[in-house]
């Protein structure tokens, strides 16, 4: 016997445990208020229909194994969305459009990278099934924000991004022979300059156009110049202003790293003191079993590196000797104490890690 877990996997000990489920819960309201209804989907389904809808390769990171009921194989899903767009897709199918969904749940993946070495990990979002129009996209950030709030983020920013950009400007405007736009694209996002200017030297203004939100939104639009990108850049705009200053906005027309799948609008949410992003969203597709697609707007939060962002943990307990009438720790509940009944006459409120004691029908700190 032992006590290691295999690698990229971890305990979460009390009372972080409850920190982690109560953060959880206060983030899953914030999105029932907007009308967001939770769905608990499987941990596991068929691979190949999880493949079909995560796009992009996704299930290449996926535990696959030999389901022994069906003798067909499974994969434990490495990412909620997927799942949601199914519900939507099809056990929704007749609920009227949009329908917007929310959930929480772990997802596990094949193998992990240093900067991300967690191998299971949780996921918390909302989906908007049926539209990514202008008005979609306001609401699903806004939400977004708000939950961020409810986690109590400090020093939240929002980065955006254009993931169709490139393939647009390549197919019209500037453009690009078919086999050099992924490398184009990869070379953008990765702020090669030199590579860029090798393959298509007009592109180079992208690179300089990334920044804090509003410079950065006027030196993309003195780029565009035939005004292929005008819609994108006004909605973009809408966006930011529905938000009113609630959070710190940046962009990156070129950012790639996350955004295989959407389509015209992707963003990434940070906050101060987390090195990686803590969340991810944008505009996608749904793919039904017909082979038709939906549209749809959405997000997920990373919730451990929310947790790990909480820094102090309300452990407010209070030890009932033995003998305590049980109606007085009925009563004590009731106005939000944790209780702990000495189950023996040998117990103490030390060794219960309590905060208080129940003496002559009143709590005392301890």
């Amino acid at each position: 016997m032992t006590a290691l877990l295999p690698e990229g996997f971890r305990d979460r000990l009390p009372p972080f445990a409850d920190s982690a489920a109560a953060l959880e819960a206060r983030v899953l309201e914030a999105a029932r208020l907007h009308g967001y209804e939770r769905v608990d989907p499987p941990l596991a389904e068929f691979a190949d229909g999880l493949e079909m809808r995560l796009k992009a390769g996704g299930l290449h990171d996926a535990v696959r194994f030999v389901d022994p009921v069906s003798q067909r194989t499974l994969a434990i899903r490495p990412d909620i969305t997927a799942q949601v767009a199914r519900i939507a897709a099809t056990r929704m199918g007749h609920h009227p459009r949009p329908v917007r969904l929310s959930y929480a749940g772990s997802v596990l993946k094949l193998r992990a990278s240093q900067l991300a070495p967690a191998r299971e990990t949780r996921q918390i979002g909302c989906e908007l099934i049926g539209l990514d129009s202008v008005a979609a996209a306001q609401e699903v950030v806004a939400v977004a924000v708000d939950m961020l709030g409810a986690a109590e983020v400090r020093g939240a920013s929002i980065d955006f991004t254009l993931p169709d950009l490139v393939s647009t400007l390549a197919a019209g405007p500037l453009p690009v022979a078919p086999d050099q736009v992924a490398t184009l694209r990869d070379r953008l996002d990765a702020k090669d300059a030199g590579a860029v200017a090798a393959l298509a030297p007009a592109y180079l203004p992208l690179i300089e156009a990334a920044g804090p939100f509003e410079p950065a939104m006027e030196r993309l639009r003195m780029f565009d110049t035939t005004g292929a990108l005008a819609s994108r850049l006004d909605a973009l705009t809408r966006i930011a202003t529905a938000l009113d200053g609630r959070v710190a906005l940046t962009l990156d027309p070129t950012e790639r790293h996350g955004f295989e799948y959407q389509t015209w609008l992707g963003f990434s949410l940070f906050a101060d003191g987390s090195a990686r992003e803590v969340g991810r969203g944008g505009t996608y597709t749904v793919v039904h079993e017909s082979g038709a697609e939906e549209a749809a707007t959405g997000f997920s939060l990373f919730a451990d590196p929310l947790v790990d962002r909480v820094v102090s943990v309300d452990r407010r307990r209070l030890f009932l000797p033995l003998g305590t009438p049980a109606a007085d720790g009925a009563a004590m509940r009731a106005q939000g104490w944790v209780t702990v009944a000495a189950l023996d006459a040998g117990d103490t409120p030390e060794a219960q890690v309590c905060t208080h004691l129940w003496v002559a029908d009143a709590p005392r700190a301890l």
